[in-house]
């Protein structure tokens, strides 16, 4: 079969947002986008010209806190009343399907704000009777339908119609079990677990998984805190700092060699060569309750003078979780990205890059 050139050279849509401010401003929206990007599986933290982990910032990572994977927990366990009030209304409560394709198998997620997101195929969709929208991503013809189903409004009323219905439906109807990751984050008094909760099912604990490295001889760019966009021979841009970043994290070298050949990347202009990074890696079921706390942390630790001019705090998504942002849909496509970056400079100024792969909303 022939196929035209065109065609090879055309890659799927990326899109990048950036923005700038000051972690203080009144108006400042840094809190709102990690809280509103729910589902995180990876966070890298950087700071050049430091070699030891600040024992602030040691205290924040240890504080991540545990998570759970509950094997094959019926999808109705979420919309009892019993668990509504106990888990939903009195915190956060973090669900996601695991080991499941955003694009071919049935997944759901459970919001903080109550909100169950229940992506299904078409079959599945019909089965259960319930009321859905076509995904924005399955074509002319929907293959795949969305169902979103608002916990807290059931609860309300739980001898409503509509709770029957949902219960019915879920339980008899269609049954549907996944394996989930779980978390909740809660700050009173009370002594409530999920695991405690689930205990009749098999339920696993983790915790995150963090890794400390000192980074030797690295070439930074030299970035202004002012210059977005950068400026020829004064500062890089943040396009290329976040391909930089890219870089750093998978351990790319940045020589571009006449004998390399894996990469001929090299570090973007101009750029300064620092004696040592510290690079911290977590990964798990991270909630932005944590990474907010983190982001908090480090800006504490450029309130006393650094060698540091800046640190950034990057934040990948689960690549196949049926929502990005707030309740924005995602699927994969290509390879399901959805992340963002923070660059804290030492005045508190701040840069946040925000990224999603085709089939992901503009953030």
């Amino acid at each position: 079969m022939f196929v035209p050139l065109r065609w090879l050279r055309e890659t799927p849509r990326h899109l990048l947002v950036c923005e700038r401010s000051h972690v203080r401003h009144e108006r400042s929206r840094h809190a709102a986008h990690v809280r509103n990007h729910a589902f995180n599986c990876r966070v890298s933290l950087l700071i050049p010209e430091c070699g030891m982990v600040p024992e602030i910032l040691k205290n924040a990572v240890g504080d991540f806190g545990e998570y759970y994977l509950v094997k094959k927990l019926p999808l109705h366990e979420f919309v009892t009343e019993e668990f509504i009030n106990t888990f939903v209304k009195k915190g956060s409560c973090y669900a996601l399907t695991y080991n499941t394709r955003i694009d071919q198998d049935n997944t759901a997620a459970l919001l903080p704000t109550g909100k169950l997101i229940i992506s299904v195929d078409k079959d599945t969709y019909e089965e259960l009777g319930l009321q859905g929208h076509p995904s924005l991503y399955s074509g002319k013809k929907p293959m795949r339908y969305i169902i979103t189903v608002n916990l807290t409004d059931l609860a309300s009323d739980p001898h409503s119609k509509k709770h029957s219905r949902v219960i019915w439906a879920l339980k008899e109807k269609k049954p549907l079990e996944f394996d989930f990751l779980l978390a909740w984050h809660y700050t009173g008094s009370e002594e409530l677990s999920l695991k405690s909760y689930f205990s009749q099912n098999e339920i696993h604990t983790y915790q995150p998984k963090i890794t400390f490295s000192t980074l030797k001889n690295v070439q930074c760019p030299v970035l202004e805190n002012n210059k977005l966009q950068g400026e020829p021979e004064t500062a890089c841009s943040a396009q290329e700092l976040f391909e930089w970043l890219g870089a750093i994290f998978n351990n790319v070298g940045l020589e571009n060699t006449s004998s390399s050949f894996l990469s001929t990347y090299s570090c973007p202009q101009p750029s300064t060569l620092v004696d040592q990074a510290l690079l911290c890696t977590i990964t798990g079921f991270i909630l932005p309750e944590k990474i907010a706390h983190l982001l908090e942390q480090i800006c504490c630790y450029f309130e006393e003078p650094k060698l540091a001019q800046w640190a950034t705090l990057t934040v990948h998504g689960f690549a196949d979780t049926p929502v990005s942002w707030r309740e924005s849909e995602h699927s994969f496509l290509k390879g399901g990205e959805n992340l963002y970056n923070f660059v804290i400079f030492r005045s508190l100024d701040y840069w946040l890059q925000m990224a999603v792969g085709a089939y992901g909303d503009c953030p």
